[in-house]
């Protein structure tokens, strides 16, 4: 484990903004309702399941909603989307490259809609596995930061398997073999660590560090991308100076 490496990424609040509620609602329901639907409505048996719920509760989603989720995805209620998982693979400016998840019940929409945005956003789509060689699949816990001593996190971690703890400032990511995530999170919970999300991520093995110019078109593109309704993750690989950061946050 390497400590204090840094693993700069972009980070989108939408919780907090009322107006994009709605639409983190509806990819966080997604979630709840493939998990579901792969592994049935009991979270208790279904780890990606309770992991989808706890999300959802962190974000405030009503319970009700959750419920309802949970029903449609099981099949105990009508209703419930044939969702479709696909991945595209693109590049933004200045080289970075995007993989874009999405979750849709119409391929031939979420096609057009990505490859028409990121087009608008001076980025194009490239072929399978032009990208993604360049990123690696891994778990990742996030932390919230506030009142955790980080090498008392960091020696919890390590015990319960974990390969890296990494500070974000306000959050720290503890990152797992993804066969190890909920492992690692249920040792965390039992010693105590209150946490935001446990999921499945896909982390650059190389990064671009961009300027200014560059990362508020590539921060920009992002954004657009991720007001999609198709569009659920998106990894990148660009980062930038503790100063264009601090720009880019100020906008």
């Amino acid at each position: 484990m390497s400590g204090h490496s840094k693993w700069a990424t972009t980070k989108h609040k939408k919780a907090a903004i009322d107006a994009k509620r709605g639409k983190l609602f509806a990819k966080l329901i997604k979630n709840i309702e493939i998990a579901a639907r792969q592994g049935g409505g009991d979270p208790d048996g279904n780890p990606a399941l309770y992991d989808a719920i706890y999300k959802a509760k962190k974000a405030s989603m009503p319970a009700d909603n959750i419920k309802r989720a949970v029903k449609r995805g099981s099949g105990e209620e009508a209703g419930g989307a044939n969702y479709e998982s696909i991945v595209y693979e693109g590049y933004a400016p200045a080289g970075v490259g995007i993989i874009i998840e999405c979750l849709t019940d119409n391929r031939n929409r979420a096609a057009a809609e990505v490859r028409s945005t990121l087009t608008k956003g001076n980025g194009s789509l490239a072929t399978t596995g032009a990208v993604s060689f360049n990123f690696e699949r891994k778990g990742v816990i996030e932390v919230p930061a506030e009142g955790v001593d980080f090498d008392d996190l960091f020696e919890k971690a390590a015990e319960a398997g974990a390969e890296d703890v990494q500070d974000h400032g306000e959050t720290f990511a503890v990152v797992t073999d993804p066969s190890d995530l909920i492992a690692v999170r249920k040792a965390l919970q039992d010693a105590g660590v209150d946490y935001d999300s446990a999921d499945l991520t896909m982390l650059p093995k190389n990064e671009v560090e961009l300027t200014l110019e560059d990362a508020q078109k590539v921060s920009r593109l992002i954004d657009n991308l991720d007001d999609l309704d198709d569009v659920q993750n998106i990894y990148s690989n660009w980062t930038a100076s503790d100063e264009v950061m601090a720009q880019l946050e100020e906008e």
